[in-house]
C-alpha cells in the first residue's frame, strides 16, 4: 500500500524532526524513555520507529525484547544498522500499521509517537490491540492544534512539508473512544510542549 512515508528519506525526517523550531524527536524520546521507567515492560514495539529513535533509552537489562515497525523499508534497514546487537532480541519489522500484517507476537508496551495523525484510527487500533498482551500498556502522543504553529513546521525539507496534505490531527477525546472500543482503559493523559512551544498530548492506556 502506497504511503507519503515512503516518499521521505530518514536524513530528511531526522533532519526536519531535530530543528530546534520543531525539537520533536527529543520530546518522542523522552515521553518514550518516561513510559519505559514507569511500567519497565520485558517486551517492546515501536510503532512508526523510523530511524530508531529513543531505542537508546532502552535498557537491555530490563527490556529484552524490541520491535520496530515502520512503512519505509529503508527507515528500518538504518535502525537495523544502529542498533543490530544492541538487545537481546531485535526485531524489525516493514508493515502498515492500518493492517493486520505481518503477525506480530505480542508485547507488553506498545509506543506509538505521532504516528496516528497519519492512518485511519479505528484500523490502527485494532492493529495496536493484537500487539499487546493483556494487561500491558499502549502509549500515544498527538499533536494539538497550537496557536501560531502550522501542522507540519515549515523547513527545508521539502519532502516532510509535503506530509500536510495527509495530516489529521486526532482530538484525545476520540484517541480515548477508539481505544475503549478496543478493550483498553485510558490511564493517564497530560500535555507536554516541545521547546519550540508546540503542543503534544501524551496518553497511557492499559489492555484488558
Amino acid at each position: 500500500m502506497w504511503s507519503p512515508w515512503l516518499d521521505i528519506a530518514l536524513p530528511d525526517y531526522e533532519g526536519h524532526m531535530g530543528l530546534p523550531e520543531v525539537a520533536q524527536s527529543e520530546l518522542l524520546a523522552d515521553v518514550f524513555g518516561a513510559l519505559l521507567v514507569d511500567h519497565a515492560p520485558r517486551s517492546v514495539a515501536v510503532l512508526g520507529c523510523a530511524g530508531g529513535n529513543g531505542f537508546d533509552r532502552i535498557s537491555p537489562a530490563v527490556t529484552e525484547r524490541v520491535v520496530g515497525v515502520d512503512i519505509n523499508p529503508s527507515f528500518i534497514d538504518a535502525t537495523r544498522t544502529r542498533f543490530q546487537g544492541r538487545f537481546h532480541v531485535l526485531e524489525l519489522v516493514v508493515g502498515d500499521l492500518q493492517t493486520g500484517e505481518p503477525a506480530i507476537e505480542p508485547v507488553d508496551c506498545v509506543y506509538a509517537g505521532l504516528v496516528l495523525e497519519y492512518v485511519d484510527l479505528r484500523a490502527a487500533w485494532r492493529r495496536i490491540r493484537s500487539l499487546v498482551r493483556p494487561g500491558g500498556v499502549v502509549g500515544t502522543v498527538v499533536q494539538l492544534p497550537t496557536r501560531g504553529f502550522d501542522a507540519v513546521t515549515p523547513s527545508a525539507y521539502s519532502s516532510v512539508q509535503s506530509l500536510a496534505q495527509w495530516m489529521t490531527l486526532v482530538s484525545p477525546e476520540e484517541l480515548r473512544r477508539c481505544a475503549e472500543g478496543q478493550r483498553c482503559e485510558e490511564l493517564t493523559s497530560h500535555i507536554v510542549e516541545s521547546r519550540a512551544g508546540k503542543k503534544f498530548q501524551v496518553q497511557v492506556f492499559r489492555s484488558s
